[in-house]
């Protein structure tokens, strides 16, 4: 009476997952389970009912077992549960950095809306202290933003106007004013949460094996379990068949495979999640395996190695042309390019309060230059090989002055108008403080790092000189990156790619992993496997380093999953008997199937503590 209720209430989700399972054809853990309980409880009933069927005088009743046992297992499924809860608790964290509402300003008053109904162009104030509703821009205000929970950046960034804020950031110490740039599902912040949670959904290559051996080891522990029953019943010792049931239950009870389901989604959740926290955003879960594998990392050099803020450090105009007239027909065609590169010409322009002419016709040849009209003339401005390819050989020698300024590390970008050389601009761009200590880590890991860039050999040389990079190859075109890429895995290499720009693309999709820095372009983010959201290399390393750990973990759980079941089979169905007389109680080995399912979800929250 007691024990029935807990095994067709409690327990009928098992029943009705073990029934799928076999229609479908796929047996899975509560196919165990199921037949397991049901084994017992009907062996029970019918001892109680039709005693006389059976040899003994006063043959067992199994029903304490068979309700200890459902017990036992749900027990063990509220704890995963729980487990599973924790795992996810990283992007918990996200989802509740933005604020429920904002403050949004309309003429001189203000008023407090739900985030919902902020739209783009509202101006929002931002008090200290509060976190920030949407993305944005300052209008007004300076202060020191706290964004470490989407960037992992310990240190505050100091923002004035003109600077970007982020949804889920922390205003620290000054009012802000922002005006709203993205809101919704559109922030960096959902972003991030969507990429994410799909993320932590996705399996791993390694996850095949698992899904091999459950596909062949269910079948094969219902036969030890017959097995087990067949020997019992014909040599050992009385009473034979309560011994040859106990001991088939517990087969099937301790064998059930869950903590080999386990061993890899729940890595893989941990990692996603702290991945996230650091500011390493994670498309799916083959990139971490990838990850953990290469050993050649090619990077971009400008936005990459590079600050990406490029700035004028000469104008050299040819005869009859002034340096104001080249300046701003420069300023105006680049003021349609994305390329860190036109932010410097346009810049250098507005310093020098020169008005933008109209342009149309504008054209990007990635690697190469940009085309257009600038005044109705046509204006080309872009590499020596770009512009000889538009009718004007040998214009690198017409300016001697440029070529000390490219020996010397400047990136030079000729300009002409009307299919006559106009001019030559010299733009300089700093290495990222960071980098040399980027790559030294990435040094210290076995990663072999190699610059590809469409710059210049000699400014190539003087970027790679402080960054200790010993390999580089300069004046690529897109193509020429992904040949290179191509043949770093022909030889055998297992080949990342970190870019930020358009023209790394390509290279970012043929390589066996490509990662975006967080300030590149949309369509470098989305032809990436990993994107950083800081955009710096240091980051890289910490990425490398979480994928070995997670690999590493995993590979733990599943040895924890095959060595339980290696020693806890043989012990169920009786084998030290003989010698030691040990026997494990059903009960027992549905403890024993909770506590292995723990173990391994123990194991993969280890991450959580290391990163």
């Amino acid at each position: 009476l007691l024990a029935t209720p807990v095994v067709f209430f409690c327990g009928w989700p098992f029943f009705e997952r073990a029934a799928r399972s076999i229609s479908s054809g796929h047996l899975n853990m509560f196919t165990l389970v199921s037949i397991g309980i049901g084994a017992a409880w009907a062996f029970s009933t019918a001892a109680l009912l039709i005693p006389s069927a059976f040899p003994e005088a006063h043959p067992p009743l199994y029903f304490e077992a068979a309700a200890g046992i459902t017990a036992l297992v749900l027990l063990g499924q509220v704890l995963e549960s729980r487990a599973r809860r924790r795992t996810g608790g990283a992007i918990k964290a996200l989802m509740q950095l933005a604020p429920p509402v904002a403050r949004r300003l309309t003429g001189d008053s203000e008023e407090e809306i739900p985030i919902d109904q902020v739209r783009t162009g509202d101006l929002l104030r931002v008090r200290p202290g509060d976190s920030i509703p949407v993305d944005g821009q300052v209008k007004e205000g300076h202060s020191a933003v706290d964004e470490s929970l989407l960037s992992g950046e310990s240190l505050p960034v100091e923002k004035s106007p003109g600077a970007q804020v982020t949804a889920g950031t922390r205003n620290l110490n000054g009012a802000l004013l922002i005006t709203t740039t993205r809101t919704g599902a559109n922030t960096t912040l959902a972003k991030i949460i969507h990429l994410v949670s799909e993320a932590s959904r996705s399996r791993a290559p390694v996850q095949a094996l698992a899904d091999r051996v459950s596909a062949m080891f269910v079948p094969a522990v219902l036969a030890t379990s017959l097995i087990t029953f067949c020997v019992w019943m014909l040599l050992g010792p009385e009473p034979r068949l309560s011994f040859a049931l106990s001991n088939a239950v517990s087969v099937l009870i301790i064998a059930c495979p869950c903590a080999l389901g386990l061993a890899t989604p729940l890595s893989i959740m941990v990692a996603m999640g702290q991945g996230a926290l650091s500011g390493i955003l994670i498309r799916n879960a083959p990139a971490i395996e990838t990850l953990s594998r290469i050993d050649t990392l090619a990077l971009d050099k400008t936005g990459t190695l590079t600050t990406g803020k490029p700035t004028l450090a000469s104008t050299i105009p040819a005869a009859g042309i002034t340096e104001s007239e080249l300046l701003q027909r420069a300023a105006s065609l680049e003021s349609a390019s994305e390329h860190p590169l036109a932010g410097a010409i346009l810049k250098a322009a507005k310093n020098a309060s020169l008005p933008l002419r109209p342009t149309t016709s504008f054209q990007a040849t990635p690697g190469g230059g940009i085309t257009g009209l600038v005044d109705g003339a046509p204006t080309v401005i872009g590499t020596a090989a770009f512009l000889e390819t538009h009718g004007m050989p040998g214009i690198a020698t017409r300016f001697p002055a440029a070529l000390e300024e490219r020996a010397r590390g400047g990136t030079l970008l000729f300009v002409a108008w009307n299919t006559s050389p106009a001019g030559c601009l010299v733009v300089r761009d700093s290495l990222k403080p960071t980098t040399p200590e980027a790559i030294a880590r990435l040094k210290h890991l076995g990663i072999h790092p190699v610059m590809l860039t469409g710059d210049s050999s000699p400014a190539a040389a003087a970027i790679a000189a402080a960054s200790g990079i010993t390999e580089f190859h300069a004046e690529l075109s897109p193509e020429d990156k992904l040949a290179l890429i191509s043949s770093l895995k022909s030889q055998g290499h297992t080949v990342a790619m970190a870019g930020d720009g358009v023209n790394d693309a390509p290279a970012l999709t043929g390589a066996d992993l490509g990662i975006a820095m967080g300030n590149g372009s949309d369509v470098a983010i989305e032809s990436a496997d990993i994107a950083l959201v800081q955009g710096d290399l240091t980051t890289i390393s910490k990425a490398i380093l979480l994928a070995r750990s997670t690999m590493r973990n995993i590979r733990q759980n599943l040895f924890f999953a095959f060595a339980y079941n290696a020693l806890g089979i043989p012990l169920a169905a009786g084998m030290f008997y003989p010698f030691t007389g040990w026997l494990l109680d059903p009960m027992a080995a549905g403890l024993a199937m909770t506590l292995s399912s723990l173990s391994v979800v123990g194991n993969a929250l280890r991450l959580a503590r290391r990163h």
